[in-house]
Protein backbone atom coordinates (compact mmCIF):
# COMPACT_ATOMS: atom_id res chain seq x y z
CA UNK A 1 0.00 0.00 0.00
CA UNK A 2 1.40 3.41 -1.04
CA UNK A 3 0.82 6.44 1.18
CA UNK A 4 0.94 10.02 -0.05
CA UNK A 5 0.45 13.18 1.99
CA UNK A 6 -0.98 16.40 0.61
CA UNK A 7 -1.23 19.84 2.30
CA UNK A 8 -3.61 22.59 1.21
CA UNK A 9 -4.85 25.91 2.58
CA UNK A 10 -8.58 26.49 2.19
CA UNK A 11 -9.02 29.48 -0.16
CA UNK A 12 -11.39 32.31 0.89
CA UNK A 13 -13.80 31.52 -1.97
CA UNK A 14 -14.64 28.21 -0.28
CA UNK A 15 -15.67 29.88 3.00
CA UNK A 16 -18.86 28.39 4.40
CA UNK A 17 -18.72 25.24 2.30
CA UNK A 18 -18.79 21.69 3.67
CA UNK A 19 -15.44 20.00 4.12
CA UNK A 20 -16.18 17.19 1.66
CA UNK A 21 -17.10 19.77 -0.99
CA UNK A 22 -13.90 21.70 -0.32
CA UNK A 23 -11.78 18.55 -0.50
CA UNK A 24 -13.36 17.64 -3.82
CA UNK A 25 -12.33 21.04 -5.17
CA UNK A 26 -8.83 21.00 -3.65
CA UNK A 27 -8.04 17.37 -4.52
CA UNK A 28 -9.72 16.75 -7.90
CA UNK A 29 -7.44 13.75 -8.51
CA UNK A 30 -9.47 11.71 -5.99
CA UNK A 31 -13.08 10.57 -6.28
CA UNK A 32 -15.66 11.89 -3.82
CA UNK A 33 -16.24 8.40 -2.43
CA UNK A 34 -12.54 7.99 -1.67
CA UNK A 35 -12.33 11.41 -0.01
CA UNK A 36 -15.37 10.69 2.15
CA UNK A 37 -13.86 7.36 3.21
CA UNK A 38 -10.57 9.02 4.17
CA UNK A 39 -12.44 11.66 6.15
CA UNK A 40 -14.34 8.94 8.03
CA UNK A 41 -11.11 7.03 8.71
CA UNK A 42 -9.45 10.08 10.27
CA UNK A 43 -6.97 10.60 7.45
CA UNK A 44 -7.83 14.28 7.11
CA UNK A 45 -6.70 16.90 9.63
CA UNK A 46 -7.84 20.52 9.86
CA UNK A 47 -5.30 22.81 11.56
CA UNK A 48 -3.61 19.72 13.00
CA UNK A 49 -6.73 18.03 14.38
CA UNK A 50 -8.41 14.99 12.83
CA UNK A 51 -11.79 15.88 11.34
CA UNK A 52 -14.07 12.92 10.72
CA UNK A 53 -17.25 14.85 9.86
CA UNK A 54 -17.65 15.40 6.13
CA UNK A 55 -20.48 17.92 6.57
CA UNK A 56 -18.63 20.32 8.89
CA UNK A 57 -18.35 23.82 7.37
CA UNK A 58 -15.02 25.63 7.15
CA UNK A 59 -14.43 29.38 7.23
CA UNK A 60 -11.37 29.60 4.98
CA UNK A 61 -7.66 29.81 5.75
CA UNK A 62 -7.51 26.41 7.49
CA UNK A 63 -4.61 24.07 6.80
CA UNK A 64 -5.80 20.71 5.54
CA UNK A 65 -3.51 17.70 5.50
CA UNK A 66 -4.71 14.64 3.63
CA UNK A 67 -2.97 11.30 4.10
CA UNK A 68 -4.02 9.27 1.08
CA UNK A 69 -3.58 5.52 1.27
CA UNK A 70 -3.62 4.04 -2.22
CA UNK A 71 -4.96 0.59 -1.43
CA UNK A 72 -5.81 -2.13 -3.92
CA UNK A 73 -8.92 -1.24 -5.92
CA UNK A 74 -10.02 -4.80 -6.63
CA UNK A 75 -9.24 -8.51 -6.28
CA UNK A 76 -7.95 -8.85 -9.84
CA UNK A 77 -4.88 -10.99 -10.39
CA UNK A 78 -1.89 -10.35 -12.61
CA UNK A 79 -1.53 -12.69 -15.59
CA UNK A 80 1.36 -13.02 -18.07
CA UNK A 81 -0.55 -11.80 -21.12
CA UNK A 82 1.55 -10.51 -23.99
CA UNK A 83 0.77 -6.86 -24.69
CA UNK A 84 2.10 -4.62 -27.44
CA UNK A 85 3.28 -1.42 -25.73
CA UNK A 86 3.39 1.47 -28.20
CA UNK A 87 4.51 4.10 -25.66
CA UNK A 88 5.38 4.25 -21.98
CA UNK A 89 6.62 6.83 -19.48
CA UNK A 90 6.11 7.41 -15.74
CA UNK A 91 2.50 8.51 -16.26
CA UNK A 92 1.11 6.74 -19.32
CA UNK A 93 0.95 3.48 -21.19
CA UNK A 94 -0.35 3.24 -24.75
CA UNK A 95 -1.33 -0.28 -25.81
CA UNK A 96 -2.15 -1.66 -29.25
CA UNK A 97 -4.96 -4.06 -28.27
CA UNK A 98 -5.46 -7.14 -30.45
CA UNK A 99 -8.81 -8.54 -31.54
CA UNK A 100 -10.18 -11.08 -29.06
CA UNK A 101 -8.80 -9.49 -25.90
CA UNK A 102 -11.47 -8.33 -23.43
CA UNK A 103 -10.50 -5.10 -21.68
CA UNK A 104 -11.98 -5.54 -18.19
CA UNK A 105 -12.98 -8.61 -16.13
CA UNK A 106 -16.72 -9.25 -16.00
CA UNK A 107 -19.11 -12.12 -15.32
CA UNK A 108 -18.40 -13.82 -18.64
CA UNK A 109 -14.69 -13.02 -18.62
CA UNK A 110 -13.34 -13.15 -15.04
CA UNK A 111 -9.72 -13.34 -16.17
CA UNK A 112 -7.52 -13.32 -19.25
CA UNK A 113 -8.29 -9.64 -19.87
CA UNK A 114 -6.23 -6.60 -20.73
CA UNK A 115 -6.52 -5.50 -17.09
CA UNK A 116 -4.95 -8.75 -15.89
CA UNK A 117 -2.10 -8.30 -18.36
CA UNK A 118 -1.59 -4.69 -17.26
CA UNK A 119 -1.21 -5.78 -13.63
CA UNK A 120 1.49 -8.21 -14.70
CA UNK A 121 3.23 -5.44 -16.63
CA UNK A 122 2.84 -2.80 -13.90
CA UNK A 123 1.76 -4.25 -10.50
CA UNK A 124 1.19 -0.81 -8.92
CA UNK A 125 -1.79 -0.30 -11.20
CA UNK A 126 -3.81 -2.33 -8.68
CA UNK A 127 -3.94 0.89 -6.62
CA UNK A 128 -5.51 2.90 -9.45
CA UNK A 129 -9.27 2.67 -10.15
CA UNK A 130 -9.89 0.19 -13.00
CA UNK A 131 -6.11 -0.33 -13.10
CA UNK A 132 -5.74 2.98 -14.95
CA UNK A 133 -8.11 2.10 -17.80
CA UNK A 134 -9.94 5.26 -18.87
CA UNK A 135 -11.67 4.05 -22.05
CA UNK A 136 -12.38 0.71 -23.69
CA UNK A 137 -12.43 -1.12 -26.97
CA UNK A 138 -14.82 -3.99 -27.64
CA UNK A 139 -13.45 -7.53 -27.66
CA UNK A 140 -13.69 -7.67 -31.45
CA UNK A 141 -12.11 -4.24 -31.97
CA UNK A 142 -8.36 -3.73 -32.17
CA UNK A 143 -6.15 -0.68 -31.83
CA UNK A 144 -4.82 2.04 -29.58
CA UNK A 145 -5.77 2.51 -25.93
CA UNK A 146 -4.24 4.79 -23.30
CA UNK A 147 -3.80 3.65 -19.70
CA UNK A 148 -2.97 5.94 -16.77
CA UNK A 149 -0.15 4.84 -14.47
CA UNK A 150 -0.94 7.37 -11.73
CA UNK A 151 -4.09 8.71 -10.15
CA UNK A 152 -3.22 12.23 -11.29
CA UNK A 153 -2.84 11.06 -14.89
CA UNK A 154 -6.10 9.13 -14.74
CA UNK A 155 -8.05 12.10 -13.41
CA UNK A 156 -6.64 14.36 -16.10
CA UNK A 157 -7.35 11.87 -18.90
CA UNK A 158 -10.92 11.34 -17.74
CA UNK A 159 -11.42 15.12 -17.81
CA UNK A 160 -10.02 15.27 -21.35
CA UNK A 161 -12.44 12.56 -22.42
CA UNK A 162 -15.34 14.36 -20.79
CA UNK A 163 -14.33 17.61 -22.48
CA UNK A 164 -14.12 15.73 -25.83
CA UNK A 165 -10.55 16.86 -26.51
CA UNK A 166 -9.08 13.35 -26.91
CA UNK A 167 -8.70 12.57 -30.62
CA UNK A 168 -9.79 9.02 -31.42
CA UNK A 169 -9.90 7.88 -35.03
CA UNK A 170 -10.80 4.47 -36.42
CA UNK A 171 -10.92 2.71 -39.75
CA UNK A 172 -13.80 0.42 -40.58
CA UNK A 173 -15.37 -1.48 -43.46
CA UNK A 174 -19.14 -1.20 -43.72
CA UNK A 175 -21.71 -2.96 -45.86
CA UNK A 176 -23.19 -0.97 -48.71
CA UNK A 177 -21.75 1.88 -50.75
CA UNK A 178 -21.71 5.26 -48.99
CA UNK A 179 -22.08 8.24 -51.30
CA UNK A 180 -20.04 10.48 -49.00
CA UNK A 181 -19.03 11.30 -45.47
CA UNK A 182 -21.16 12.81 -42.74
CA UNK A 183 -21.98 13.04 -39.05
CA UNK A 184 -24.33 10.92 -36.97
CA UNK A 185 -25.68 12.86 -33.98
CA UNK A 186 -28.04 10.39 -32.35
CA UNK A 187 -28.37 9.46 -28.64
CA UNK A 188 -27.38 5.93 -27.63
CA UNK A 189 -28.75 3.86 -24.76
CA UNK A 190 -29.77 0.31 -23.90
CA UNK A 191 -31.96 -1.39 -26.45
CA UNK A 192 -35.56 -1.23 -25.18
CA UNK A 193 -36.06 -4.99 -25.67
CA UNK A 194 -32.63 -6.66 -25.88
CA UNK A 195 -30.73 -5.32 -22.85
CA UNK A 196 -27.45 -6.84 -24.07
CA UNK A 197 -27.43 -4.48 -27.04
CA UNK A 198 -27.21 -0.73 -27.44
CA UNK A 199 -29.43 1.27 -29.78
CA UNK A 200 -30.29 4.76 -30.95
CA UNK A 201 -32.98 5.83 -28.47
CA UNK A 202 -34.86 9.12 -28.67
CA UNK A 203 -38.32 10.71 -28.35
CA UNK A 204 -38.59 9.63 -24.73
CA UNK A 205 -38.18 5.92 -25.52
CA UNK A 206 -35.11 5.40 -23.35
CA UNK A 207 -32.22 6.91 -21.45
CA UNK A 208 -30.12 7.73 -24.49
CA UNK A 209 -26.96 9.77 -23.99
CA UNK A 210 -25.52 12.20 -26.52
CA UNK A 211 -23.40 10.41 -29.12
CA UNK A 212 -21.66 12.03 -32.09
CA UNK A 213 -19.75 10.16 -34.80
CA UNK A 214 -18.03 11.74 -37.81
CA UNK A 215 -17.10 9.60 -40.81
CA UNK A 216 -15.58 10.03 -44.25
CA UNK A 217 -15.08 7.71 -47.20
CA UNK A 218 -11.61 6.32 -47.89
CA UNK A 219 -12.55 3.90 -50.69
CA UNK A 220 -15.72 2.53 -52.24
CA UNK A 221 -15.94 -1.07 -53.43
CA UNK A 222 -18.71 -3.22 -54.85
CA UNK A 223 -21.31 -3.35 -52.04
CA UNK A 224 -18.80 -2.19 -49.38
CA UNK A 225 -17.09 1.01 -48.20
CA UNK A 226 -13.81 1.60 -46.34
CA UNK A 227 -14.27 4.57 -43.99
CA UNK A 228 -12.38 6.68 -41.47
CA UNK A 229 -14.31 7.48 -38.29
CA UNK A 230 -13.71 10.10 -35.61
CA UNK A 231 -15.43 9.87 -32.25
CA UNK A 232 -16.58 13.03 -30.51
CA UNK A 233 -18.16 11.04 -27.68
CA UNK A 234 -17.41 7.55 -26.40
CA UNK A 235 -20.59 5.57 -25.85
CA UNK A 236 -20.67 1.78 -25.70
CA UNK A 237 -20.61 0.28 -29.22
CA UNK A 238 -21.00 3.81 -30.61
CA UNK A 239 -19.54 3.31 -34.10
CA UNK A 240 -21.26 -0.06 -34.53
CA UNK A 241 -24.66 1.32 -33.45
CA UNK A 242 -24.44 4.52 -35.48
CA UNK A 243 -23.37 2.80 -38.69
CA UNK A 244 -26.11 0.17 -38.25
CA UNK A 245 -28.54 3.05 -37.76
CA UNK A 246 -27.47 4.33 -41.19
CA UNK A 247 -28.11 0.82 -42.57
CA UNK A 248 -24.39 0.40 -43.19
CA UNK A 249 -23.40 -2.14 -40.52
CA UNK A 250 -19.77 -3.10 -40.04
CA UNK A 251 -18.50 -6.17 -41.84
CA UNK A 252 -18.26 -9.08 -39.38
CA UNK A 253 -20.51 -7.49 -36.74
CA UNK A 254 -22.56 -10.41 -35.42
CA UNK A 255 -24.58 -8.19 -33.06
CA UNK A 256 -25.56 -5.21 -35.20
CA UNK A 257 -24.88 -6.52 -38.70
CA UNK A 258 -27.30 -8.06 -41.10
CA UNK A 259 -26.82 -10.62 -43.85
CA UNK A 260 -23.77 -10.26 -46.05
CA UNK A 261 -24.34 -8.18 -49.15
CA UNK A 262 -22.63 -10.15 -51.89
CA UNK A 263 -21.96 -8.29 -55.14
CA UNK A 264 -23.12 -9.92 -58.35
CA UNK A 265 -20.62 -12.42 -59.70
CA UNK A 266 -18.53 -12.55 -56.51
CA UNK A 267 -15.97 -15.34 -56.51
CA UNK A 268 -16.15 -18.23 -54.04
CA UNK A 269 -12.82 -17.12 -52.60
CA UNK A 270 -14.17 -13.61 -51.96
CA UNK A 271 -17.34 -14.96 -50.37
CA UNK A 272 -15.25 -17.23 -48.14
CA UNK A 273 -13.06 -14.28 -47.07
CA UNK A 274 -16.14 -12.33 -46.00
CA UNK A 275 -17.68 -15.26 -44.13
CA UNK A 276 -14.42 -16.03 -42.35
CA UNK A 277 -14.15 -12.46 -41.04
CA UNK A 278 -15.79 -13.16 -37.68
CA UNK A 279 -15.34 -9.88 -35.81
CA UNK A 280 -16.30 -6.32 -36.64
CA UNK A 281 -13.93 -4.68 -39.13
CA UNK A 282 -12.95 -1.87 -36.82
CA UNK A 283 -9.48 -0.69 -35.75
CA UNK A 284 -8.46 2.31 -33.61
CA UNK A 285 -5.75 3.77 -35.85
CA UNK A 286 -5.01 7.10 -34.16
CA UNK A 287 -5.00 8.46 -30.61
CA UNK A 288 -4.18 12.03 -29.65
CA UNK A 289 -4.22 13.75 -26.26
CA UNK A 290 -2.45 16.27 -24.05
CA UNK A 291 0.08 14.67 -21.71
CA UNK A 292 -1.42 14.96 -18.20
CA UNK A 293 1.87 16.06 -16.62
CA UNK A 294 4.00 17.78 -19.26
CA UNK A 295 1.15 19.39 -21.18
CA UNK A 296 2.71 18.19 -24.45
CA UNK A 297 0.48 17.27 -27.39
CA UNK A 298 0.87 13.53 -27.97
CA UNK A 299 -0.18 11.53 -31.03
CA UNK A 300 0.12 7.81 -31.81
CA UNK A 301 -0.80 5.82 -34.89
CA UNK A 302 -1.28 2.11 -35.47
CA UNK A 303 -1.15 0.06 -38.66
CA UNK A 304 -4.17 -1.96 -39.66
CA UNK A 305 -3.92 -5.59 -38.49
CA UNK A 306 -3.10 -8.28 -41.03
CA UNK A 307 -6.63 -9.67 -41.35
CA UNK A 308 -8.03 -6.16 -41.94
CA UNK A 309 -5.45 -5.60 -44.67
CA UNK A 310 -6.35 -8.93 -46.27
CA UNK A 311 -10.02 -7.95 -46.22
CA UNK A 312 -9.22 -4.70 -48.05
CA UNK A 313 -7.12 -6.62 -50.56
CA UNK A 314 -10.02 -9.00 -51.25
CA UNK A 315 -12.41 -6.08 -51.68
CA UNK A 316 -9.98 -4.42 -54.12
CA UNK A 317 -9.64 -7.60 -56.16
CA UNK A 318 -13.41 -8.02 -56.28
CA UNK A 319 -13.85 -4.40 -57.38
CA UNK A 320 -11.71 -5.06 -60.43
CA UNK A 321 -14.59 -7.15 -61.82
CA UNK A 322 -16.37 -3.91 -62.77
Amino acid sequence: MTTEQFTKIVPPEHSGQRMDQILAALFPDFSRSRLQRWIKDGQVTVNGSPQAKARVKLVGGEEIILTAQMEAEGTWKAEPIELEVVYEDDDLLVINKPVGLVVHPAAGNPDGTLLNGLLNLEPKLIEIPRAGIVHRLDKGTSGLMVVAKTLKAQTDLVEQLQERTVKREYEAVVMGVLTGGGTVDEPIGRHPVDRKRMAVVRNGRGNGKSAITHYRVIQRYRSYTHIRVQLETGRTHQIRVHMAHLRHSLVGDSVYGGRLKLPKGASEQFIETLRDYRHQALHAVQLGLVHPVTGEDMLWQSELPEDFQQLLKALEQDAQKD
